[in-house]
């Protein structure tokens, strides 16, 4: 953990500036109770080209908050960086999080989702993804979290997008691409 401190000691001593601090709390703010998945996944459940890949999303959202939010957050009950080392809390722009920090719940959204959109649709999914990656940068930027938090996040949250997809193309093949 003591590498992961002076990492976000880092970040927090030598990157931080004006614009960078509004444009990371903005980037986090999309991240905020999987928002902005959300709302992507609901669009694209609206539109019938689009419609398989919000089903893999939605899908993998729902194994996100599960396994993340419900099961592995509360096991670990790791705390934050700002708790580990005080001086941490002059590089967090945002609410204090009160919930565990491993593994980042906001990174695991987006990496879950993205992924599955990126397997049906291939350059909307890569766009999630930078966004997905730009949303877990934001929870380090912001010292909420540990580099391995916003990494486990991020791996767990790309497993789940694989198995969300699978689920999706067997609900997709059993119940709706049926034809009589």
């Amino acid at each position: 953990m003591a590498w992961e401190i002076d990492f976000l000691n880092f970040i927090a001593d030598n990157i931080h500036s004006g614009l960078m601090d509004r444009l990371m709390v903005l980037i986090t703010y999309l991240g905020n109770g999987g928002i902005l998945w959300i709302g992507l996944t609901a669009v694209m459940l609206g539109f019938k080209d689009t419609r398989k890949a919000g089903i893999a999303s939605a899908v993998s959202l729902i194994l996100m908050l599960i396994s993340v939010n419900i099961i592995i957050k509360p096991i670990a009950g790791r705390i934050r960086p700002f708790e580990a080392d005080a001086s941490l809390l002059r590089a967090v722009l945002i609410s204090l999080p009160k919930d565990a920090s491993f593994p980042s719940g906001h990174t695991a959204a987006g990496f879950a989702s993205s992924v599955a959109v990126l397997l049906c649709r291939k350059k909307l999914g890569i766009i999630m993804v930078i966004l997905a990656f730009l949303v877990g940068i934001s929870r380090l930027y912001l010292c909420v979290h540990f580099p391995t938090d916003v990494i486990a996040g991020a791996v767990i949250g790309a497993l789940l997008g694989v198995v969300g997809y699978c689920i999706s193309e067997y609900i997709n093949k059993k119940y709706i691409d049926k034809t009589p």
